[in-house]
């Protein structure tokens, strides 16, 4: 008799009690071809182990289930629980008009043999194992975040391919590095006889909670004695962490010591440093690595190292809270590298620093949309600093540079197409701005950024205009009398502030408010079309079949038109319909859409997870492929819960354009 297969999810998770009480509720069960399952069965959950189900709504092609016989690129036996409901999985239905939600029917396609699990044993168990419960769950956010958690935990268990570079490899390898690679606090000494008033008037000019302090001659008699007596008195250090005694002979004053002064009615004009300064500090050698200076730091308890050169020499202080961010976050390493980048080789470095970080932080379970804000951080800083390397101050002061598509919108993972633009100032122009713009566009080329081949980049004039000309243009966008306005239009929308006078740009969202208002009262009912104008998800998982029958797989999944654009696109024209233009991203419009009452909060939450794992899905193509876009994604190359959930996901792109039809009173394709 077949039986479960515990290595597969969602019942690799079972405990050993767990797993006997399901063998015991699970029985084989035959459909032969074009037979149905009863409305008695579906409070059952099923396993398909040879053959084909295929699941349909109201006679309408939703999905299909498939058994290992189908093809040995299967990672595992698809499964459905047949307990679920179009209502409680968001789906919109033409009976759902009426009043009456018909259930899902399944059908086998072939001769099929199924594990029939009881329904009642499920939810016992999921009652108790919340791992379970959400690998189950009906609500489709529930599972995606079950299925990140899988992520990250096989991520840190099971280790990962000898020539990827993990977070874990990423920590030791940098524990390991000199602690002058991390940025340094600078090096402020005042007299120990000197005021505390002086002391924060440095401290306050110099943006810092601290200051050295050099003791006086007789003060210093006393601090060598001191230290004399710990000499005697403690253990040999170990020969990599503490320095020098001559090195230990400053103090060093905070802002809490300033504090506690205040506190004691002290006279900061006339009390000086030393009654308030720590001397006998620890300080640690320039060239001893940053995992010492952490060990060093929890020893003694201590937030602050002087860091000493090979001549006895104050270059720095190690700050505890740069390091623990050094530790915790590649990017703090990647944003000081791009800051001091003098040169492009220079930012070339840090660009490829991003790629890595963002191969860690997918392979370590990070949430997908929380990489991709920081990258879109880091990108930003890469284009700010290469702009202002190319350009004088006065351009820089005088422009605004903007990034748009999901670059703007901080969807954006991998290096796609440029898409930038350049808004100046009306008045202002410089003789070199077109060149400046080439050499930008060309830059970005090569440092991984390719061209744009819609040629929405600033050299072309069309994208580098001054604030007058440039709103004109867009009002011209809102006659739509080009089918390239559309396109135009939804670029600008996502328009993010990268470098120069942003005020520029919140010109530009007012107009795009203004233009709107002004425009043909349809016109958002045509924007919408280009987010309905692909394939429906039963013609694209309907496509899967010939995959699993060895033909090639020329019919892989575009995740792009089928996932991405209409969520995107949809979520951007109800935000353009509601005037919200002050955020380009898509979870922001999600927000002022919830807060306008446009969409209720777990629609929202829906829209935005299935958005996150068609981009998580994209990230894991391009990390193991060569594929410059990483658009098409091969069923077969899923897990079953993978495969499950990309069908969910590509069901709720269907329900939202169905949405969208309805709101806008659009006739289906």
């Amino acid at each position: 008799m077949p039986h479960l297969d515990f290595t597969q999810p969602p019942f690799d998770v079972l405990r050993l009690t767990e797993r006997q009480s399901l063998k015991k509720n699970t029985q084989v069960r035959y459909l032969g071809a074009n037979e149905s399952l009863s409305s008695d069965d579906l409070h059952n959950f099923f396993v398909v182990l040879k053959g084909q189900v295929d699941q349909t709504l109201a006679g309408e092609f939703v999905a299909s289930y498939f058994g290992s016989n189908h093809s040995d690129q299967l990672n595992s036996n698809d499964w459905f629980d047949s307990r679920r409901t179009p209502e409680s999985q968001g789906r919109i239905t033409k009976s759902q008009n009426d009043g009456n939600t018909e259930p899902y029917q399944y059908t086998a396609h072939e001769d099929t043999l199924l594990l029939q699990i009881d329904g009642a044993a499920i939810d016992k168990i999921s009652a108790q194992n919340h791992l379970v419960r959400q690998l189950l769950s009906d609500k489709l956010p529930e599972r995606l975040k079950a299925l990140q958690q899988r992520r990250s935990t096989q991520g840190q268990a099971l280790g990962l391919h000898a020539d990827s570079y993990t977070a874990q490899q990423e920590v030791q390898q940098i524990m390991l590095q000199p602690v002058t690679d991390v940025i340094l606090l600078p090096v402020h000494i005042i007299d120990a006889d000197s005021s505390l008033h002086q002391a924060a008037r440095i401290m306050t000019e110099a943006g810092l909670k601290h200051v050295l302090v050099r003791p006086t001659s007789h003060l210093l008699e006393q601090v060598r004695g001191t230290l004399s007596d710990i000499e005697k008195n403690s253990k040999p250090e170990p020969e990599h962490s503490i320095t020098r005694r001559s090195d230990r002979e400053l103090g060093i004053l905070t802002d809490t010591d300033i504090c506690r002064a205040v506190s004691e009615q002290q006279d900061p004009a006339t009390t000086t440093c030393q009654h308030f300064a720590s001397f006998n500090l620890r300080t640690i050698d320039a060239d001893n690595e940053i995992g010492d200076a952490l060990m060093t730091m929890t020893r003694y308890r201590i937030h602050r190292l002087p860091v000493i050169d090979n001549k006895g020499q104050v270059v720095g202080v190690l700050g505890q809270s740069d390091v623990l961010a050094y530790l915790g976050h590649h990017s703090q390493l990647i944003s000081i590298q791009i800051e001091q980048a003098k040169d492009l080789n220079s930012l070339d470095t840090a660009v490829e620093l991003i790629g890595r970080y963002i191969r860690a932080q997918h392979q370590n379970g990070v949430k997908i949309g929380i990489v991709s804000r920081m990258v879109q951080t880091l990108n930003a800083q890469v284009f700010t600093k290469l702009w202002k390397l190319i350009v004088p101050d006065e351009v820089v002061a005088n422009t605004c540079v903007i990034v748009m598509g999901s670059e703007g919108r901080g969807e954006q993972i991998m290096r796609t197409d440029q898409d930038n633009a350049l808004i100046i100032r009306d008045g202002f122009t410089h003789p070199e701005l077109a060149q400046f713009a080439d050499i930008f566009n060309n830059h970005l080329a090569d440092l991984g950024y390719p061209l744009c081949d819609g040629n929405i980049m600033m050299n072309n004039p069309m994208w580098r205009q001054p604030l007058k000309p440039f709103k004109a243009q867009i009002s011209l966008w809102f006659k739509n009398t080009d089918p390239m306005h559309s396109i135009y239009l939804s670029a600008i929308l996502d328009g993010e502030y990268v470098c120069g006078d942003e005020s520029l740009l919140k010109d530009i969202r007012e107009h795009l408010k203004t233009a709107h208002r002004q425009s043909d009262r349809m016109f958002v009912r045509q924007f919408v079309r280009a987010a309905l104008q692909f394939g429906d998800v039963n013609q694209w998982w309907q496509k899967f079949v010939p995959l699993l029958s060895g033909k090639p797989s020329s019919h892989d999944i575009d995740l792009k038109k089928a996932g991405i654009f209409p969520l995107v696109h949809g979520i951007r024209t109800l935000a353009l319909e509601n005037d919200i233009l002050e955020v380009p991203s898509t979870k922001g419009r999600l927000k002022g859409l919830v807060q306008a009452g446009a969409l209720n909060q777990e629609r929202a939450d829906t829209l935005s997870e299935a958005l996150e794992f068609f981009m998580a899905q994209r990230l894991s193509v391009a990390l193991s492929t060569d594929d410059k876009y990483a658009r098409h994604i091969d069923p077969t190359t899923l897990s079953a819960l993978e495969r499950d959930l990309l069908k969910e996901c590509l069901a709720v792109v269907k329900s939202f354009k169905t949405q969208l039809r309805q709101h806008y009173q659009l006739e289906a394709s």
